[in-house]
Parts: C-alpha cells; structure tokens; sequence
C-alpha cells in the first residue's frame, strides 16, 4: 500500500469498450475536468475508437476479449497515481468519480460504487440476484461492500502489486477478494444506475446467457 501524498491526485479514467460508439460522446463529455481518459477498445465492430479518438481520448487496442484484459491494458497504459475505471456504455456518471477519488486522497486504498437504479428495469432480476449472493459472499470475508464494483478509483501502483490475474468478468471480484487478503482499507459510495446510451446492451446484465458467463467466470475468481 501506497502512503498518503498531500499533494492533489493525478486520475486517469480506464473505459473498456466493445461496440459503444453511441454511449461515447455523452460518457466523455462527463468526464471531470482535469481527468484524463484512455478508452480500451476490446474489438469494437463500430466507429467505438474512432469516435473515441475524435473526443480527444488516448484509445488503445486489446484484442484478446474480457472485462479483465481490457481493464488491465488501460491500467498498463496509464501513467498517473490513480486510476479509475467505469464502463463506456453510459450507465454510470463519470462525474461522480471525483467522490472515490476523494476517498482515496483521504486514505482508502480502494473506493468503489455501489450502483443505486434511478428507475425499475434497468437492473434485470438475474443481475441483481448474482451481485446478492457475491455481496453476501464478500462481506463474510470483511469487505464491507454491496456490489461487485462497477465503478472504482484506486493507486496505480498499488493495483498492479495486487496481481490481479483473471482477464474476463471475475476481474472485479478477484480485485475486491485480494483487496481483502492485503488488508485493504475499501471504503463504497452510492453511484447511480441508469439506462445504457440508445442502441447498446450490458455484456453481462444484458441476458441470462451473459450473467451465466459471469457466474462460470466468477466461480474460477474464487477459487484462485
């Protein structure tokens, strides 16, 4: 773990993407001041780098597909203290980092959302059934947190010590149980859930066949 600096945060902002050219504009517009964005593009079949690069985004290429492998490219890639990630697909407001930035500017080692549905329907049953269990799972081992970690801010640095190995959709429960291990101090802030931008789908939560893949994914992440 990283000491606490009282000098103001340098962020960059790691967006994996896959097929998000529609969400893009209105993502990157809410990006905070300051802040800087690479957008990883995981094999997008749209416009999804263009549009990024025309935004004035850094865009980097990871063609082996995974949450997890796009995820740890833009990581690789950053080069400022702190890293935050959030998804390209226009559910999560990036103006609302600044808050888990803040958290570990005051000594969280990791500060993560917990996603809060502004309306009925855009968090399906089956999605939201997976995240309980894992929740419940994660706060047996100490972590005092309710969702799996959507949105998240932490040091560099101290990330990639973690060694995070899973490259597809168990990256954010391997990181929450390693975090546990270290003895990290993890600190969760309501984050509002909206609708994904017109035309784009969670890869996940979108269908039962994409929560499976999670859950077959999840369970290889508990087991390393």
């Amino acid at each position: 773990m990283t000491d606490v600096s009282t000098e103001p945060l340098s962020v960059t902002v790691v967006m994996p993407c896959l097929d998000e050219a529609r969400a893009l504009p209105g993502v990157l517009a809410a990006i905070p001041p300051g802040y800087e964005v690479i957008v990883v593009d995981n094999g997008s079949t749209d416009d999804s780098a263009s549009v990024a690069a025309g935004l004035g985004a850094k865009v980097v290429h990871e063609p082996r597909r995974g949450y997890g492998a796009a995820v740890h490219t833009g990581l690789e890639h950053a080069a400022t203290e702190v890293v935050c990630f959030i998804d390209a697909d226009g559910s999560l407001d990036p103006a609302q980092l600044p808050l888990l930035v803040a958290a570990v500017e005051d000594g969280a080692d990791l500060a993560v959302g917990r996603r809060v549905p502004v309306s009925r329907g855009v968090w399906p049953w089956h999605a939201r059934l997976g995240n309980l269990a894992l929740s419940i799972l994660l706060r047996r081992k100490g972590l005092p947190v309710h969702d799996i970690a959507p949105s998240r801010a932490v040091r560099r640095a101290d990330l990639l010590a973690l060694g995070i190995a899973d490259r597809a959709f168990g990256y954010p429960l391997e990181l929450l149980i390693k975090a546990a291990r270290a003895g990290w101090l993890v600190r969760e802030f309501d984050v509002t859930y909206g609708e994904r931008a017109k035309g784009t789908r969670s890869k996940v939560s979108g269908s039962v066949r994409g929560t499976a893949r999670a859950i077959r994914d999840f369970g290889k992440a508990l087991n390393r």
